[in-house]
């Protein structure tokens, strides 16, 4: 059993505005599987797959209050390339952030509706991810963390140290994943602050939902009532109450 990460849920208090951008942003064709939810992947993209995690921006109508604990990082090949495509997203409506970061080679923006997301400098790790270089999370125990998502899925856990662990696709195709040691992170679910971002996963065609819930519960998992009600998937928490959503097999 296993499953693997297929696509960032954004909400958005205008997904059609906002999906548009990130499709601007990453060069991206848009869809839309109906009212309140915009679909962001590659052209040409046959999903499922490996090589890209996908984006559904999904409506709602809570503003964003709090720093989101996951965030995009874009891959650049150049500093004219980095310098290029900051502009570029600032005319589409990007906007400088501050985090905290101090002088650090990378640009840090927030999107049309205020999430954080970074523009790196060119670095050969990200040569061939696409336009994603990396998902980071924030969290306070990385080397915990690693151990539940190396379990929760097929992905390869290339590095784990006390300030940060990285995964990336069995296939060595796409982003990374990176947990980071961040101060003030509390490790835990606040009712009060629902997240912005999160990650789903999906099983494997031929392999059970719920025997995949189970599973996860297994390894540390824990279900969460969001207000979702009857839904195909299965909303729970990883250890540090970061919340994640187990799609349907395909």
């Amino acid at each position: 059993m296993t499953t693997r990460l297929v696509q960032i849920h954004m909400k958005a208090q205008d997904d059609s505005a906002l999906g548009r951008f990130w499709a601007e942003a990453l060069g991206w064709g848009v869809d839309s599987e109906g009212p309140g939810v915009t679909n962001l992947e590659p052209e040409g993209f046959v999903y499922p797959h490996a090589a890209a995690v996908c984006i559904d921006v999904v409506a709602d109508p809570q503003p964003k209050t709090v720093k989101n604990r996951v965030h995009i990082d874009l891959a650049t090949t150049s500093a004219a390339h980095q310098a290029e495509l900051v502009a570029r997203l600032q005319e589409l409506g990007a906007t400088p952030a501050d985090v905290g970061q101090g002088d650090v080679p990378w640009t840090v923006l927030a999107d049309p509706e205020g999430n954080e997301f970074c523009v790196l400098e060119p670095r050969e790790v990200y040569r061939d991810t696409g336009p994603i270089a990396v998902l980071v999370v924030d969290c306070a125990d990385p080397r915990a963390m690693a151990g539940f998502w190396d379990g929760a899925m097929d992905w390869t856990l290339h590095e784990v140290t006390d300030d940060h662990a990285v995964l990336r696709s069995a296939k060595g195709v796409g982003p990374y994943l990176e947990f980071l040691r961040t101060p003030g992170v509390n490790p835990g679910w606040d009712p009060a602050v629902r997240p912005r971002i999160h990650l789903d996963l999906r099983p494997y065609p031929g392999e059970a939902q719920e025997a995949e819930a189970v599973r996860l519960r297994a390894l540390g998992a824990a279900d969460i009532d969001v207000g979702q009600g009857d839904v195909p998937w299965t909303v729970l928490t990883d250890p540090e109450g970061n919340e994640f959503c187990v799609l349907t097999p395909h």
